[in-house]
């Protein structure tokens, strides 16, 4: 109710002073009133709540709901909650056609819409609310941006569906797909697996980008612990949410900082976690986007370097069995960091939104005992799935800025064979699906990188089409584009330079072999240096044609996926 105040007041520290203190503010103070708030409201910190709620995929359905909570404990700890909108882009129904240019531009339009929104309302702290891949290192990315007090708060993940007795997730719609097209699975079949895949709300189930970010978030401080495993339709969701909203409130107070949270240790914490839970590859591009922002050095080459010296220990989809919900009835991921802490695998030390480190925040948690944890789904650190993590960076002639893998099969991978050139993703999976594909191919696609794509797409219709016709150990496929966390096999993507900057992969000819062998870290194509050399002298790069203003104005500003592929002018490197 109006008390006859003239004006509020609050620290000049919290920006939003600029429009509720003083006379002159008045108008800006009435507007407020027309939507409800009042004087103690205005003289509360201002939180935006994040919000890509949205009726385009299962992942953001459910967000209101979620966004509403998080305001819901902004408000009950002295906030002044006020919810805004950003984009999303479904990855699962953009996957295979033109419209995933579109996902990972929105992972930088997000970023872009919060810092404008925080900008121009002079928001003192966010809470960041994610469900789609690109949904969640685009809020790490504005969080880093803005620095301003800020908590990362996940949807959760969608429940398996059931198929014939068995827990089964979108994946094994894209690999039947692959199946189907060889004949070994009707058409009654595959409606039958289309139909029950996924069951209702959440990201997708197992430990593919969405999971790995939401499990990563944890890792770098930014998200309380314990907040990632969670399912979608859970109680324990919205309590979730409503701690969010409480914790960012306990930022604010302690004028506890993105800046604050995002170290290098933190990083290296993040990567740690990555290896070790067999992660997704779109995870190296995001981390390296989100350190840019955050001012921190760090290098493609570092992800090698952790997982060479960092267990897998997590049998998780797609390179294993179990799904985020197994991890969630297992302790979740503070399970896995109290192991890595444990073994001095992270940094104890570093500082997370909560206030406290990392060590002292898995020493406050209720975990289950290590004996109680399930062997089967998070392996004892003498036991491991593999002796190093399960990300590989190879570099070579083909790739000398760096090539990205996920190892979901042997970690002593070698594989010699003629390339079989793309110049677009409808191509190969055209190849694919017409049954040319034969044992020892290396299908190169091309073109497909952050600038020639534009937008670099992943390629999960091709990978799960490859793995569905049985060539998940015999076929390898080499692109400057990307993949879905659901891909596996020996797919080795964000090859750089990319083709559209001149890259060796611009110049690969079909039947040229290539050669890869993952214990020595290296990608090659068989011709002489000086052949490569007159190829790429020769080489004109294609300019990319895109059929919209969007896709012509990030695509041109996109930087090398060696770097995050990042849009932001003042990081942008080619």
């Amino acid at each position: 109710m109006h008390d006859g105040k003239p004006s509020v007041s609050k620290s000049e520290r919290l920006p939003s002073h600029e429009i509720t203190d003083g006379p002159e503010h008045a108008p800006h103070r009435a507007m407020f009133r027309a939507m409800g708030f009042d004087d103690e409201d205005l003289a509360s910190p201002m939180v935006g709540v994040a919000n890509p709620a949205a009726d385009l995929t299962p992942c953001n359905v459910h967000l209101d709901r979620v966004a509403e909570a998080a305001g819901e404990g902004v408000d009950a700890t002295g906030g002044m909650a006020m919810e805004f909108g950003t984009v999303t882009i479904s990855d699962g129904i953009t996957q295979g056609h033109e419209g995933m240019k579109t996902s990972l531009i929105s992972r930088e339009l997000i970023a872009d819409s919060v810092e404008l929104v925080a900008i121009g309302e002079k928001l003192d702290a966010l809470v960041t609310v994610a469900g789609c891949d690109k949904n969640l290192p685009g809020m790490l990315m504005a969080a880093a941006r803005t620095d301003l007090p800020s908590v990362f708060l996940y949807g959760g993940a969608i429940l398996p569906g059931q198929y014939r007795g068995e827990d089964v997730t979108l994946l094994d719609v894209f690999e039947a797909v692959g199946t189907h097209a060889v004949g070994e699975m009707t058409d009654e079949d595959l409606y039958e697996l289309e139909c029950v895949a996924c069951p209702g709300e959440g990201s997708c189930a197992g430990m593919y980008t969405a999971n790995t970010m939401a499990s990563i978030a944890e890792a770098l401080g930014m998200a309380p612990p314990g907040t990632a495993a969670a399912p979608a339709v859970s109680d324990a969701r919205q309590d979730i949410a409503r701690q969010a909203g409480e914790a960012v409130m306990r930022c604010v107070e302690a004028d506890l900082r993105p800046s604050d949270v995002l170290s290098r240790h933190a990083f290296e914490n993040a990567i740690t976690l990555l290896v070790a839970l067999g992660g997704s590859t779109n995870a190296v591009l995001h981390l390296l986007a989100i350190a840019a922002e955050a001012g921190v050095e760090l290098d493609v080459h570092d992800f090698d370097e952790i997982s060479r010296r960092t267990p897998h220990i997590c049998n998780l989809s797609p390179g294993g069995t179990y799904l985020m919900k197994d991890l969630d009835d297992n302790g979740g991921v503070p399970v896995v960091l109290r192991r890595l802490l444990e073994a001095d695998l992270i940094h104890a030390d570093a500082m997370t939104v909560t206030g406290k480190t990392m060590a002292e925040n898995l020493a406050a948690l209720d975990l289950p005992p290590d004996d109680a944890v399930d062997p089967a789904v998070v392996r004892p650190l003498d036991d491991p799935i593999h002796e190093q993590g399960a990300l590989a960076i190879l570099s070579g002639n083909l790739a000398p800025g760096g090539a990205v893998h996920k190892i979901t099969g042997s970690d002593a991978f070698h594989h010699r064979g003629p390339a079989r050139v793309f110049e677009r993703e409808e191509d190969a999976m055209d190849y694919v699906q017409a049954g040319e594909l034969e044992s020892g191919d290396v299908l190169v696609i091309r073109n497909e990188g952050p600038r020639g794509g534009p937008g670099m797409r992943e390629s999960l219709g091709v990978t799960a089409a490859v793995v569905g016709q049985g060539h998940e150990d015999d076929v390898a496929l080499v692109t400057d584009g990307r993949f879905s966390g659901g891909s596996r096999g020996p797919m080795f993507g964000h090859v750089a330079p990319e083709a559209a900057l001149g890259g060796p992969i611009g110049v690969v000819e079909e039947g040229d072999v290539v050669e890869i062998d993952l214990p020595a870290r290296t990608i090659t194509l068989d011709v002489s240096n000086a052949e490569l050399e007159a190829r790429l002298e020769r080489y004109e790069p294609s300019t990319p044609t895109p059929s919209g203003a969007v896709l012509a104005k990030y695509g041109a500003l996109f930087g090398s996926a060696e770097h995050g592929a990042v849009t932001n002018p003042f990081l942008t490197e080619t």
